[in-house]
């Protein structure tokens, strides 16, 4: 077959649509085995908008996403990678749904009605991190869902993903059902989380991408916009567990009107007590919103292609992370191109990190005959 034609057809497949004429219900396309042995899938979502996702059945990681900027021109503004196994042996939870429970928990231990559980402390490094981090090493990042492509009419796409998680999986009591349903309606992409539980649970569903919306591989985000939604931010102690809720206002940690990410740089690097974190973000925002109903949580935009991002969620707090821990030795989608320090941002909405510990946080117990329900919606545009 000749090279030219040969290129066109993978395209058509990796698209999901052999025209690209954005009228394919998802279909899958094989990418690869797991170290479990499990076939994993890629599925491209695209509706009536310049919008289009790749995600997978692997972690329900979202593999791509691009987007226009003010000229219509689109890029990849996620970061991620292209294999299988490169997702598997990196980490950085790249791209992937985070359960049962996201963030951390002190000691990787909570009581639910007089009964102790104890989880696997998977985050015990630098000292004096002692905790279990998104539901630890076998999280639900490392299961193939089954996945459901769904299409209602030409407006509306979407996969449909859910996992059974056996009662005693990674430490935490009862068998959950989970349902995560990926939209993409124009150039909003819609996830809306569900679970149920046959025993008293635990749980904190959220989705780790990072953004970059100058494009994947294309330098750090420094210098790129962002606005949170939030009057308060969560402290913590030196192994990053909560201690208590400050205002934002006259630190660094003040977003309230859109700035530079590395505006207030120098507050951040003078605070001792921010050492735990290389002296940036990986904290709790509490946001204005009323939990339960769709609030802004985030904007983050890009002042030179336009393109911009807006978070909307019905959680009540937010986790950045500004991936001051990537390094320059990580590969990226593009090829000959790699990652570097502050290479994209993450936005996590969630409940309070330990909010099993902390009865004072909003509850994240479930209960038989209860339904855990939560939407975040990722709003493209430019101006």
């Amino acid at each position: 077959m000749d090279i030219k034609i040969l290129s066109v057809v993978v395209a058509g497949l990796f698209a999901g649509c052999w025209c690209d004429c954005k009228c394919s219900v998802p279909r899958a396309v094989d990418w690869g085995t797991t170290k479990f042995g499990e076939a994993a899938h890629l599925y491209t979502i695209q509706a009536g908008g310049d919008l289009k996702l790749v995600v997978s059945d692997f972690g329900g990681r979202l593999v791509k996403c691009f987007a226009p900027d003010r000229n219509g021109k689109t890029a990849d503004v996620t970061l991620g990678w292209n294999t299988v196994g490169e997702y598997e042996t990196l980490g950085f939870s790249m791209g992937t749904l985070i359960g049962r429970f996201g963030n951390r928990i002190k000691d990787g231990k909570f009581s639910i009605d007089g009964t102790e559980y104890q989880l696997a402390l998977n985050e015990t490094k630098p000292a004096p991190r002692h905790c279990n981090l998104h539901a630890g090493p076998d999280g639900w990042d490392t299961k193939v869902w089954k996945a459901e492509p769904f299409k209602k009419g030409h407006a509306e796409k979407g996969v449909v993903f859910t996992l059974v998680s056996p009662d005693g999986d990674m430490g935490f009591p009862g068998t959950v059902t989970a349902k995560v349903t990926y939209t993409v309606r124009g150039n909003t992409w819609r996830v809306d989380y569900e679970a149920t539980t046959d025993k008293p649970t635990v749980i904190n569903l959220t989705h780790h991408s990072y953004w970059n919306m100058a494009g994947e591989a294309s330098g750090n985000v420094l210098k790129q916009n962002l606005q949170i939604f939030a009057d308060q931010y969560t402290q913590t102690d030196a192994g990053l567990i909560p201690t208590q809720n400050a205002a934002v206002e006259g630190t660094g940690f003040d977003f309230r009107e859109m700035r530079p990410i590395d505006a207030k740089a120098d507050w951040m690097a003078a605070q001792a007590s921010l050492a735990c974190t290389d002296n940036w973000y990986d904290h709790n925002f509490v946001l204005n919103g009323k939990m339960g109903e769709l609030h802004p949580a985030a904007t983050m935009e890009d002042p030179v292609s336009g393109r911009r991002v807006e978070v909307w969620t019905t959680e009540p707090c937010m986790q950045m992370y500004g991936a001051q821990n990537m390094t320059t030795d990580l590969p990226a989608k593009e090829a000959g191109k790699t990652l570097c320090q502050f290479a994209g941002m993450a936005l996590e909405t969630q409940h309070y990190p330990d909010s099993p510990n902390r009865p004072d946080f909003p509850t994240t117990v479930l209960r038989p005959g209860e339904t855990f329900r939560s939407t975040t919606e990722y709003r493209f545009s430019a101006k």
